[in-house]
């Protein structure tokens, strides 16, 4: 990506290739959306690059995020991951991603695609923000306290407004990028191509 860069993602080659590639393009597949929001929840009173540093040791640890695995883990294999250095060893995180699983196999169960179920909080398309400088990027709005509502409600946990609205910027429901980085633009362009911008 040539152009100017949003300042957060500093040098850090993975955070940098995170930001150009990744950040704020458009999800919209389920099995994706469902181990973004659950490492977005690991991320709580840490930097998200120390999540995405261990992201591999992550996919390792759960299954490769495969919800109907991770549903039937046992407490043992739960406390097993306590010893488990690719990952945070965060008993209360650990658990949460059982749990998250379970809520998200509940929700198949009542017919509801992952995708089709969060993205009704922006109404199916792209909120584009037009932020010229990161003082003004907001850490929560109401969709995103709506969506945390909703997702405590499902069984959900690490799902506060603020990891919400993280994740909505990570898979695109927002495009946080300011309006000087060169991703802005891409991620328009992907949104349109996608058709989930108008």
């Amino acid at each position: 990506m040539t152009g100017k860069r949003c300042p957060w993602c500093g040098d850090d080659p993975l955070y940098v290739q995170y930001h150009d590639s990744q950040w704020g393009r458009p999800v919209l597949d389920d099995r994706e959306l469902f181990e973004k929001l659950c490492l977005d929840g690991q991320q709580a009173g840490l930097s998200w690059i120390t999540i995405l540093r261990k992201q591999s040791g992550y996919r390792s640890a759960f299954h490769q995020f495969d919800p109907e695995r991770i549903a039937r883990m046992t407490e043992a294999e739960e406390a097993a991951l306590m010893q488990d250095a690719g990952i945070v060893r965060n008993r209360l995180k650990i658990r949460s991603v059982v749990q998250n699983a379970r809520g998200y196999l509940a929700l198949q169960e009542q017919g509801y695609s992952f995708r089709d179920w969060l993205w009704r909080f922006v109404d199916g398309q792209v909120i584009v923000n037009q932020w010229t400088c990161m003082q003004d990027v907001p850490t929560e709005t109401a969709e995103s306290r709506a969506m945390s509502k909703a997702l405590k409600k499902a069984g959900f946990s690490f799902v506060g407004p603020t990891i919400c609205y993280a994740f909505m910027q990570a898979v695109g429901m927002v495009n946080d990028h300011l309006v000087t980085c060169s991703a802005h633009q891409a991620c328009v362009d992907d949104a349109l191509r996608l058709g989930v911008l108008r």
